[in-house]
């Protein structure tokens, strides 16, 4: 077949079969695929049940993060994170825990930062005197905790941050935007001119 005789006609779709004419004489047949209806739920079937969502909340006052839940639950962390995104619920237990959790632990270093106080007891043994034998008390007292500078810093350079922080900000910056420091060269007499002898 010669390349100069070949006359291209359109390809024509026609039920499922494309014909392709390159010339009067030759005739191609070819056949295409229909597009494949895919069914949504292709993969494993979810093992998420609705009890999840309490015991997630609960792993999570307790301080559970998502790669402990997936442990928790034996399932891989990229599950955790699809059950969040395709049951509201399920995230909204695991955020009203940490958030629980998380308020828990600002309190306390809140009042370790501060100082604080409370009642307890102490049990002390007695001796009931001239050799009688002894008893056995609970004593109330009064326990005092004064504010503890590393739980204070540690609150003032996570909530001040410009003002706490050991970083410092000198105005320059890199090409990435990173802080870079000032360098100090002393002249050592340069700018000096030298007195010959």
């Amino acid at each position: 077949m010669n390349l100069a005789t070949l006359t291209v006609i359109p390809t024509i779709p026609l039920n499922g079969v494309e014909i392709l004419n390159t010339n009067l004489r030759t005739t191609r047949v070819t056949h295409f695929k229909q597009p494949v209806k895919r069914n949504k739920m292709a993969g494993r079937p979810t093992d998420y049940k609705h009890e999840y969502n309490e015991q997630a909340r609960k792993l999570c006052l307790l301080g559970a993060v998502d790669r402990e839940l997936a442990d928790f639950f034996d399932v891989e962390e990229s599950t955790i994170n699809n059950w969040k995104l395709k049951h509201p619920e399920f995230l909204e237990s695991i955020k009203a825990g940490k958030e629980l959790a998380d308020s828990n632990v600002v309190d306390r270093l809140y009042q370790r930062a501060m100082g604080f106080e409370h009642d307890s007891e102490e049990i002390k043994v007695v001796s009931d005197g001239a050799g009688n034998g002894s008893s056995i008390e609970r004593v109330p007292i009064r326990k005092i905790y004064p504010p503890d500078t590393v739980a204070a810093i540690f609150w003032l350079k996570n909530r001040q941050k410009d003002k706490w922080r050991d970083k410092t900000e000198t105005g320059f910056t890199d090409s990435q935007g990173n802080d870079r420091p000032l360098i100090y060269i002393p002249d050592n007499n340069r700018d000096k001119e030298i007195e010959h002898k």
